[in-house]
């Protein structure tokens, strides 16, 4: 059930989640401007690319915050950093020093961080969350192609709102405020990102194990 009041944050690093719970197949689109309208764009030139912070709102409405005020936080950046660790999905976004579990190759309740040979070929997903303080830009350090779930805004979303685009590592990928995303995945072992965003990095949270008892089985391939 959605809250009005501010969330518990999830347990990134521990994510409960039951076992042999269904998965639903995200669908993928191979990334290009006309494909991301509504959600982003592709980015060439990313050292110096814009991201949009959103005015701070006010709590009734009945006055409006003043010009050139609520929007003075600035943007953070960093590298965020993808690696599989076993079964696992792990990532850490030095911009804001968050670490996560993202998901896992199969079932979390079999997944094992130990194995030392693994065949990927989805992530099992678990949660995803929006910034509504600003927008985030995504750049591939090394050519890794990389696969993000998104969905456009709405706290209402459901699972079957997500597509899994599909980016080749040669650009960039940027993202609206409010753009429902939980990082990139990166096809391949591992994955280092130039990263910016909202400096303030407010977060909304979806987790599907919880709201929907399922998981989105996101496909790490070519479509």
């Amino acid at each position: 059930m959605l809250s009005s009041v501010t969330a518990k944050s999830p347990d990134f690093l521990n994510p409960a989640i039951p076992a042999d719970l269904p998965l639903l197949g995200v669908p993928v689109v191979v990334a290009t401007d006309k494909a991301l309208k509504g959600y982003g764009c592709l980015v060439e030139e990313y050292e110096n690319f814009p991201v949009e912070i959103v005015t701070w709102p006010t709590s009734s409405g009945a006055r409006k915050v003043d010009e050139g005020t609520g929007n003075q936080g600035g943007t953070a950046e960093g590298i965020f950093e993808f690696w599989w660790q076993g079964d696992v999905l792990r990532g850490r976004n030095n911009a804001v020093k968050d670490t996560y579990v993202l998901g896992w190759s199969c079932d979390p309740d079999i997944a094992d961080d130990a194995k030392k040979t693994v065949e990927r070929d989805q992530v099992l997903l678990w949660h995803a969350n929006y910034h509504p303080d600003g927008g985030q830009l995504f750049h591939s350090l090394d050519g890794t192609p990389f696969m993000v779930p998104l969905a456009l805004p709405g706290d209402d979303v459901q699972p079957e709102d997500f597509v899994a685009f599909y980016c080749d590592g040669t650009k960039g990928l940027y993202i609206h405020p409010n753009i429902w995303h939980e990082g990139v995945f990166p096809i391949g072992g591992t994955g280092r990102f130039f990263d910016r965003q909202g400096r303030v990095h407010a977060r909304v949270s979806v987790n599907f194990a919880v709201e929907f008892g399922m998981l989105l089985r996101v496909p790490l391939k070519a479509p």
